[in-house]
């Protein structure tokens, strides 16, 4: 038997109009939380901070981020063992998005319009549950 291996990671809830906003990954051929792993010696919040840089060219207010819960789930495209645990921050994003190269595109999506998807990934399938249980969605 493998040995499972953990992939920390830093997610970014924004939420407009009862959707949420999804990164298409142009590595990965999936739509995403935008956001990405933590990297060693990094705080959950600075990994956002950063890969929101990076990803959406934002630059994210240090005060409007709030922490929202923890996501476990199967590391989408990676080996099976690989499980992805991802803090997730709820953001009210108002800035304009520039997606960097890695992103394909970016879009605001209903539980219903993701789950018709080719591919969906169970991490964010979680988070859509999450925020409909918690009233958000």
């Amino acid at each position: 038997m493998k040995t499972k291996k953990t992939l920390p990671t830093a997610g970014l809830v924004s939420i407009k109009e009862g959707k949420l906003l999804l990164a298409y990954s142009n590595n990965r051929k999936a739509w995403y939380l935008p956001g990405g792993k933590i990297d060693a010696g990094e705080e959950a919040l600075q990994s956002l901070r950063r890969e929101i840089l990076e990803e959406l060219n934002i630059n994210l207010d240090p005060d409007k981020i709030s922490y929202y819960c923890h996501i476990t789930a199967s590391a989408y495209g990676l080996a099976p063992e690989v499980i992805m645990e991802q803090e997730c921050f709820l953001y009210p994003l108002t800035e304009p998005i520039e997606p960097s190269n890695e992103i394909g595109a970016v879009r605001y999506f209903s539980h219903q319009e993701y789950l018709e998807e080719s591919v969906q990934v169970i991490g964010v399938l979680h988070v859509f549950d999450k925020l409909k249980a918690d009233g958000l969605i």
